[in-house]
Formats: structure tokens, sequence, C-alpha cells
């Protein structure tokens, strides 16, 4: 009989050991899949891409937003924008691209791209504040661009990345005004920063279609996109994250951290947005502590306001940040 039973529990952690092992396995795909570099350039995820358009009708109004988008990496792409570096000892350095004006100015502005994005497709905003006569800094996030990093850490490691570069103008430049114009995970990231304790040279954040948490959007775009349960592949993901980055996926919130803001901020948000969702612009604008202004643009799919209503877009911008510089 206690062969039998030790045969049992035997056997039962063997199966619990396997058990584990794949579900580790699966994390590890679809964390690579979903959150790393090569991951993003695979095969797989370009043929389904690829695959999901070529199911789309032909959209003409949305073909003529993007193309404003590539005419402003068309801009960026022919600035003299100097590369700075922050150098790192013991990891990965961060990496930027600056834009100065045509006359010396003490407003910056750091712009920051979305997710599978870069900074010559923040070049439609770039433009605009060169045109104000403002310093345009445009970091690479993590695994995007420039960037050392393999891994895509959802704005949430970004948060700190983006803090180094306002502490890097600060410290240069100690009477500088700082702007943070985030789109997308670029926009999480803005909220996630303004979170944290910022010097006082910040004075105005503007998130344009960011997302509540990372684990919402990641669990959103698992079973829209990809037609994934969220168990077992984001929970897993979520472990080997974990493991990797040192962090939890459901405390990458955008809403946790507008909770703690002081930093004035505008929140826009397309109302034909289907990527991250416009029902995530209410959660964010509600939970936020900061003074605040809400732009909701009519007829805007995801990261398209600015080329939607680019007028009333720049209006309501500038209109805010003139209030606090």
């Amino acid at each position: 009989m206690a062969n039998t039973t030790g045969k049992k529990i035997k056997d039962a952690a063997i199966i619990g050991g396997c058990a584990s092992l794949i579900y580790l396995a699966i994390g590890e795909i679809s964390y690579k899949l979903s959150l790393s570099r090569g991951g993003l350039n695979s095969k797989l995820i370009t043929d389904m891409v690829a695959k999901s358009a070529a199911k789309k009708p032909k959209d003409e109004y949305k073909e003529r937003l993007d193309r404003m988008i590539d005419d402003g990496a068309d801009w960026f792409m022919h600035q003299d924008a100097e590369k700075v570096i922050i150098e790192k000892k013991h990891r990965q350095s961060l990496y930027a691209d600056l834009i100065r004006p045509e006359k010396p100015s003490d407003i910056y502005v750091i712009c920051i791209h979305g997710y599978t994005s870069s900074p010559a497709n923040m070049g439609i905003y770039a433009k605009k504040y060169h045109e104000l006569g403002y310093n345009v800094l445009l970091p690479s996030l993590r695994g995007h661009g420039d960037s050392e990093q393999d891994f895509i850490t959802m704005g949430w490691n970004d948060r700190l990345d983006v803090i180094e570069w306002i502490n890097y103008i600060a410290e240069r430049h100690p009477e500088s005004k700082i702007i943070l114009h985030g789109v997308s995970m670029g926009a999480a990231t803005t909220m996630m920063a303004t979170g944290e304790k910022l010097p006082e040279n910040v004075k105005v954040a503007i998130e344009d279609c960011g997302y509540t948490s990372a684990w919402d959007i990641l669990g959103l775009r698992l079973t829209k996109s990809i037609k994934l349960p969220r168990f077992p592949f984001l929970y897993s993901a979520n472990i080997v994250n974990l493991l990797r980055e040192n962090f939890n996926l459901r405390n990458a919130s955008s809403v946790k951290q507008v909770k703690k803001s002081v930093t004035p901020t505008l929140f826009i948000h397309g109302e034909a947005d289907t990527f991250v969702p416009y029902e995530m612009l209410d959660k964010v604008y509600s939970a936020a502590a900061c003074e605040k202004e809400m732009l909701s643009v009519p007829d805007a799919p995801h990261a398209r306001s600015v080329c939607a209503h680019p007028d009333i877009y720049w209006k309501a911008v500038t209109d805010f940040i003139n209030k606090y510089i």
C-alpha cells in the first residue's frame, strides 16, 4: 500500500512538473511574440498582420490619415537630428533624437512613440513643435528604434527611462520647461511617468490614446487580434515577464499612476479607436488627480486624432500648454 501511495505521489509530481514546464514554454513563446523586437519582426507575426490586412476592404480615409503620418516621418528623416545618448556602464544605454529650433529656446518637448513604432513616426508632432520654436527630444523606447534592449515593457520600465531624459534636460538646462507628449504606448508611458515624483521643470503632459494598463491592452489584443484566450497565454507570459523584467503586467497601470499625478494633463482619444478602445479614455481621465482637460476627437482611429482633425487637435494642445508655460 505504501509503495502504491508513493508511486501515485511520484507520478503526480512528474505530471505537475511537466505541466509547469509546458505552461512556462507557452509563456515564453507568447512573451517573445508580443513583447520582443524579434517576435514582432518574426515571419509568424508579419504574415498574420498581412493576412488580417488582406481581409479588410480598402479604406481611403484611413489611407489618407496614414499618409499624413508618413509625411511626418519623411520630414523627420530630412532633419539634422542630433543623436543623444545616456551611457550606462552596467546596463543598456538610452538613445534619443534631438531636433533643435532655429532660435534657442528653454522649452523642450519629449515626444514618446507607441508600440511597434519609432521616433520617426512621431515626426508629425515633432514638426509642429519645431514650428512653434521648441526643442524636441524623441527617445527610442525599449525594444524599438535605436534602443539596445530587445524586450518591450509597455511603458512601465520606459517611464523610468523618460524620467532619466527629463533629468538629463533639467541638469543641463536648469531653467528648461518640459512638455511630455506621448501617443498610444507612449501615452501610457507618459501617464505612468507622471505618477512618479518629477522635477518642477515638467510643466505639462499630453497623453493621446493611452491604455489603462499593460494587462488590459495585451489581453484585449490577444483575444481580438490573435484570437487566443487570455489563459494560459497572457497569464504564463506574465510569469515570464516577472522573471525577466521584475514586474507584474497588472501593476503596469496608467490608472494607478495618474491617481498620484500632479502634472497638468490633457487626455486625448479618437472616438473611432478600436485598438485602444475609446472607453479607456474615461477610465484614465476619471482616475487622474492632477489638473486636467479632455479632448474627444470625432471619426479618429487609433493614433490618428492629429490627422483626422489637426486644427482641433493643435488648438487644444497649444491652448493647454499656454495655460502652464
